[in-house]
Order: structure tokens, then sequence, then C-alpha cells
């Protein structure tokens, strides 16, 4: 029998009915745009609920509808909130659920990385994790059918993040997605020029530059910049706001980016 993941912040970070969540998504596709040539690589993508980062997470999948039936693996990683560990850890469940359906779990590509001495297999990780979930409606709209490698990211440096990734690069077929909000719980104008430098050090491919304050994803981000560098990709910011400029509080906001990596 399948052991299945269930969605944990369905109906608190985004829609539990299948008709209200699809119609959801797909006004936030409306409202983005889209500038893909090529097939991109790796999407970073923000985690909140779909009314504060919805908006800023579309200009990131909107850019996957002209190649949805060319991926057909995600390689998904995303912070730990709830579980401290080091490393990043793999899911044990056969299938992850969301109010659109099931999406079968990679554990072919799950063997490969389990020999590195930075992953280990939790399922109490992924539980009730939201960084993760989040992405799954978004990746099932845009995307035809895929697989996927869900990793949630504890305690590791850039570099044993970049190897994990590294060996699960794949060729087009493969995106990789990374789930990372911005600076957190600062003023608007505050917020905004630290975000700013966050989106110029991620352009710039710069992962030191990125500091603790900065994303709460920054693991995976400054993993996935690292293995960038080395693969000669470019990086390009299709949107940066924060929770002031989609749900209109500005006096204590969180920041989102969506960019592309090709």
């Amino acid at each position: 029998m399948n052991q299945i993941r269930r969605p944990a912040v369905a109906g608190m970070f985004y829609p539990a009915n299948k008709q209200s969540l699809g119609h959801d998504i797909h006004h936030y596709l409306d409202q983005a745009e889209s500038e893909t040539v090529s097939v991109p690589k790796a999407l970073v993508v923000p985690h909140a609920g779909y009314i504060y980062s919805g908006p800023v997470a579309a200009f990131a999948y909107k850019q996957l509808l002209p190649v949805k039936d060319i991926i057909n693996r995600v390689v998904l990683l995303g912070p730990s909130h709830r579980v401290a560990f080091h490393g990043l850890a793999a899911p044990q469940s056969d299938i992850f659920t969301t109010p659109l359906g099931d999406i079968p779990i990679d554990h072919q590509s799950i063997e490969l990385i389990a020999e590195l001495p930075q992953v280990i297999i939790s399922e109490q990780a992924h539980l009730e994790e939201h960084s993760l979930e989040v992405q799954l409606p978004f990746l099932q709209e845009v995307l035809t059918k895929f697989t996927l490698v869900p990793l949630v990211v504890g305690d590791a440096d850039r570099f044993e993040v970049a190897e994990v990734i590294e060996k699960l690069w794949g060729d087009e077929h493969t995106l990789i997605v990374i789930s990372t909000d911005l600076s957190h719980y600062h003023g608007y104008n505050e917020a905004k020029q630290m975000d700013r430098a966050t989106s110029e050090a991620i352009v710039n491919l710069n992962a030191d530059q990125i500091g603790y304050d900065d994303a709460c994803g920054r693991n995976g981000l400054k993993g996935m910049i690292t293995l960038a560098v080395q693969k000669q990709l470019v990086a390009e910011i299709l949107d940066l706001r924060n929770s002031g400029d989609t749900a209109g509080d500005k006096s204590c906001v969180v920041g989102y980016g969506a960019y592309v990596f090709h």
C-alpha cells in the first residue's frame, strides 16, 4: 500500500476546495507576465499564504506554461519551519496529495542521493512543512505530468546543498524549484531596501551576500546559486514585492521574489 503525505495547510495557506484553488491559481497566472525564451532550469518562488505571495509566485510559474509538456521531474527544496535537523530530508511517502490530486514521488532519484551523508530520510520533516506544499498546486496547474523529488532543507551549508542538486541535475526534463521568502517583519521601506539587495545578490550569483535575515530558505537558495556559478547559468528577476504590496498592511511586511535561472 502506498504511503501518502496529505496536505497540512490546505484551507489555511490556500483553498482546500479543488475548484476554488484552481480558480485562484489561474487568476494569479492571468495577472503575471511571461518572458520564457527557453526551458528554465530553476525557479525561486515564495511560500506564504496565496493571498500574500501567490501573485509573485505566479510570475515564476507562468514561465513553465510554454514548456509544460517538456518538464516531467521537479526537484523541490524548501526550508524547515517545524523540525530541526542537519542536512536535507527526503520523505518516506510514495505520494504527495493536494486538493488537485496526487503527485508520485521519484524514489529512484531519492535513492541516488541517499548515499550522501547530508541526506536523511524523515517523514516527520515533511508532515507539517508548508514551504514545499504550497508550491505543489501551482506545479500541478502549469505542468502536464511530473514526478517529485521533495527535499526539506535543514542546517546545511551551500556546498552540501549544491552537491545534492548536482546529483539530481538531469536534462531539460528536470526543473529545480527553490522555495524561499525574503526579509521578514520589517517596515515597508526597510524591507524593500533589503530585498532589493538580496535580489541583486541572486542575479549576480553572489551567494555570500545573502545573510541570515535576508531569506528564510537561504540554504537552498545559496546552494542553487553555488551550482549556477559552476554551470554558468544566468539568473533573472521576474517579480519583487512584499506583503504590503499584495495584502495591504505596510507596517510590518514579508518580502517575496520570483526568479528564473537559464
